[in-house]
């Protein structure tokens, strides 16, 4: 039973990591592409397409650490210890984004709103690097001692295949964020945002191609749970029929179902990381990875799991209901007047 709870804590933080990552994602892309948008008033209907909805989908992050913190505390000590370094230029990211938002249009200066345009921007580069890093880094390993304690350096985190997998970060939210665009504009705004599509696919696809052969050369553990299963291998095969999906409704200007495919790739392409390194959590990098944190070995207690799985599943549904409403309230075209940004 305990072993079931802790399989049970293991897919809510990959349900809230999908959740974050398809919700905010769409945010850091626009935030990416903020600097192409031509003249303010471009720029302002890119911020208010996320302006409604940006701050709440920061909330699946944070029960992402939430649940860390509850379910696996080595885990949760581990991660905040050994990428203190990242977590903070990732925390930095996060306040930078939200203060540009807000502070962009509390005065008519160009050069005002220019500086704050910049730092949005930067915000969101900053943030979808940054957590393409650490995720690289954690199916890489990190080198842990017998206790668990993390034993290297900030700077070895940025190895070649970390940062290749921090720039497909920044590729996948750039393509999520465009076709997002795509259903929240009209008119020339809505024509200038289709020209972006097309190079943030090709730059996506490009950055999957490469970081999916760097893995399979370099990273052969990512497929030992597959090969053990075999019909696993079908979750890559829904990756990629969902990567070529979204091209193909792109361009026949079906917009709403390239945004359900664009969001159906991420959700697998966490799958596949989910599933590469299961069941670590925490792979170490030495002493033939002995020392890793699983979500078995890293679990809390079975009455602590079983109780805040009870207060989960109270709470979660109510954030679920509150940003389908948002969701529901805010939907169509983005339109500008007096209490827009």
């Amino acid at each position: 039973m305990q072993e079931l709870f802790q399989f049970i804590w293991y897919l809510v933080i990959g349900v809230s990591v999908i959740l974050y990552a398809v919700l905010d994602g769409f945010d850091l892309g626009v935030g990416c592409l903020h600097p192409f948008a031509k003249g303010d008033k471009e720029r302002r209907l890119m911020l208010n397409a996320i302006g409604p909805v940006w701050d709440g989908n920061e909330v699946w992050l944070i029960i992402v650490f939430g649940a860390l913190f509850v379910g696996f505390p080595p885990v949760y000590a581990t991660i905040c210890s050994a990428f203190y370094g990242l977590i903070m230029v990732l925390i930095a990211g996060l306040m930078i984004r939200a203060v540009s938002i807000e502070f962009r249009s509390k005065q008519e200066s160009p050069k005002w709103r220019i500086f704050w345009d910049g730092m949005f921007s930067i915000g969101s580069y900053v943030i979808a690097f940054t957590i393409g890093l650490i995720l690289g880094n954690l199916i890489e390993g990190i080198p842990l001692d017998h206790r668990g304690e993390f034993i290297g350096s900030f700077w070895g985190f940025f190895t070649p295949y970390s940062i290749l997998v921090g720039l497909f970060g920044i590729a996948v939210f750039v393509m999520h964020g465009a076709i997002y665009m795509l259903m929240k504009t009209e008119g020339e705004m809505h024509e200038r945002v289709r020209k972006w599509v097309t190079p943030s696919i090709v730059m996506f696809i490009f950055f999957y191609l490469a970081t999916t052969s760097a893995t399979l050369l370099f990273k052969g553990h990512m497929i030992e749970v597959m090969r053990k299963f075999p019909y696993l291998f079908g979750v890559g095969a829904c990756t990629l029929l969902s990567i070529l999906a979204v091209p193909c409704f792109a361009l026949r200007k079906k917009d709403g179902t390239a945004f359900i495919f664009s969001s159906l790739s991420i959700l697998f392409l966490v799958v596949l990381f989910g599933l590469g390194t299961y069941p670590n959590m925490v792979r170490s990098s030495v002493n033939g990875g002995i020392d890793s944190l699983t979500l078995f070995n890293s679990a809390a207690s079975f009455i602590t799991l079983k109780v805040v799985l009870i207060v989960a599943a109270i709470g979660v549904p109510m954030v679920l209901g509150y940003g389908y409403w948002i969701y529901r309230i805010f939907r169509g075209k983005v339109t500008l007047d007096e209490a827009s940004y």
